[in-house]
């Protein structure tokens, strides 16, 4: 992949901040035509710079009053094994993120619940039912500081 032109960060910028923001906007800002800004756009989703659109949910407004990060550390560090844990992680609704990361833990979950019951029940589900989790520390957010999954950019 090429570097980027600054058009083309420009674009990204704009729809980090708002992924739903008008073409015509987008154009007046770049100094491009809506045509270009199109095509631009196009281009970098199939370059694999844009990955998707999201919609970001306020989590207790949905009924999920709690936040946790949790260390996940397995027993076994095998091929198989950490594509398990990964399958189990990313098929449960209540995982907002997962990591493969290094240090002592194997990853790092950001996980929702609705209360201490509805976590306690996650966490059967996701680690006391797998043989493979060797143990787990969960920290429960206190507050959300920053949150988000922009991309910085220089021109």
């Amino acid at each position: 992949m090429s570097e980027l032109s600054p058009a083309d960060t420009r674009i990204l910028r704009l729809l980090q901040e708002n992924a739903r923001e008008r073409l015509e906007t987008i154009a007046a800002e770049t100094g491009l035509s809506v045509a270009t800004v199109q095509r631009r756009i196009r281009n970098l989703r199939a370059d694999g710079l844009i990955l998707g659109d999201f919609t970001v949910v306020s989590p207790e407004a949905a009924g999920y009053a709690m936040t946790f990060l949790v260390m996940v550390e397995l027993e076994r560090e095998r091929l198989d094994q950490l594509d398990a844990f990964r399958r189990k992680a990313r098929a449960e609704p209540q995982v907002q993120q997962c990591y493969y990361i290094t240090g002592e833990a194997d990853f790092a979950l950001i996980v929702l619940a609705r209360d201490m019951a509805d976590f306690e029940s996650l966490t059967q589900r996701l680690f006391f039912d797998d043989t493979n989790v060797k143990r787990f520390r969960t920290s429960v957010v206190m507050d959300r500081t920053k949150v988000g999954l922009s991309v910085p950019l220089s021109e």
